[in-house]
């Protein structure tokens, strides 16, 4: 009998039986390859998700990869065995927010796989074909499984607009900062710094371009056009704000705790910085990710360091926040 994660309410979860759900018109049943685990299902499992944007009980999961094995009607018979990811917001496509791209505002409300839907933590996973993103026959299904956070990281990417030549700069040494240091790199910077606090993380930055590297506690350099924070920390967004130049580009994507060091609107306003946000990832940026792996130009495999079978799935909860340097991205795999 194949089993799903089920979590049942904060801190309560079990092994259910897992039916595979036929897919209904429009939609398509995936064979799940893997799923990744990030801080976010830390947050349902221990019930600090906020209210609003998680439903139990629920199947978590939305970083994932697999191969389509059942297509409804409507669907192009063609996605069938295609490797393939997907996005995980379940936009309405009928407001003005849909129809502007921007489909992590959609004016219907939160809806989002592995939060308020059905999740990856199981053999299968159905969902709207629309959503799907294929990718190339010879891709790494397991490599695959991070480009949902590299999504994310591609949206702030493209709001930063960084061009060729510019002084750039990464705040924060975990997967959404190795992948932003990626997607810089290849704009071709004059400078790519990286911000952290450990030291540990320097190799890895520098084997994906970084050309310097500094922890917080260091004197920090200023004068940078583009700066992407992806920390999420207490002061990230402040260190990340004052190592810009005037009229210098900031994007924000970690989510601190209450009470962070909020970001001093004269300053803004004085060098005149342009802020950005971002909260998932829309469709443009989900299609920038597919081409730059595709491409080979996105390498998420050096971030795993873990692959465990669904059933260690509370092993893997304590992996993620255990704080050990040792521990990169974790993946169950169904």
């Amino acid at each position: 009998m194949s089993t799903q994660v089920l979590i049942e309410a904060p801190g309560v979860h079990r092994l259910a039986p897992h039916t595979p759900r036929d897919p209904g018109p429009g939609e398509a049943l995936v064979r799940v390859h893997a799923v990744g685990i990030c801080g976010s299902d830390r947050e349902v499992y221990q019930g600090n998700r906020p209210e609003g944007y998680v439903r139990y009980p629920l199947t978590p999961g939305h970083e994932w990869s697999g191969t389509v094995e059942q297509v409804g009607a409507g669907v192009p018979a063609s996605l069938v065995h295609r490797k393939v990811v997907g996005e995980g917001f379940r936009n309405c496509q009928v407001c003005d927010r849909c129809h502007a791209g921007e489909t992590t505002l959609c004016g219907a409300g939160y809806e989002e796989t592995g939060f308020t839907q059905p999740g990856a933590m199981a053999p299968t996973l159905t969902l709207p074909a629309r959503l799907l993103h294929p990718l190339p026959d010879a891709a790494d299904l397991t490599a695959a499984a991070l480009l949902e956070p590299a999504a994310c990281i591609a949206a702030a990417a493209l709001k930063a607009n960084a061009r060729p030549g510019e002084r750039v700069a990464v705040v924060g040494t975990g997967t959404l900062g190795m992948f932003a240091v990626q997607f810089l790199r290849a704009n071709s910077p004059s400078e790519l710094l990286v911000v952290g606090t450990r030291r540990d993380r320097e190799a890895l930055s520098r084997q994906f371009g970084a050309t310097h590297f500094r922890t917080k506690d260091d004197d920090l350099p200023g004068g940078f056009d583009v700066v992407i924070e992806t920390a999420g920390s207490a002061d990230a967004a402040r260190t990340a704000a004052a190592l810009l130049r005037r009229g210098g580009r900031l994007v924000l994507t970690g989510i601190p705790a209450p009470g962070a060091d909020g970001l001093d609107p004269t300053d803004l306003v004085v060098r005149q910085l342009e802020v950005h946000t971002v909260f998932g990832a829309p469709p443009d940026a989900w299609a920038h990710t597919v081409r730059v792996f595709a491409a080979g130009l996105l390498d998420p495999l050096p971030l795993v360091t873990h692959e465990l079978p669904l059933a260690e799935f509370p092993h893997a909860i304590e992996l993620v926040g255990s704080g050990d340097p040792k521990v990169g991205k974790v993946l169950l795999r169904p």
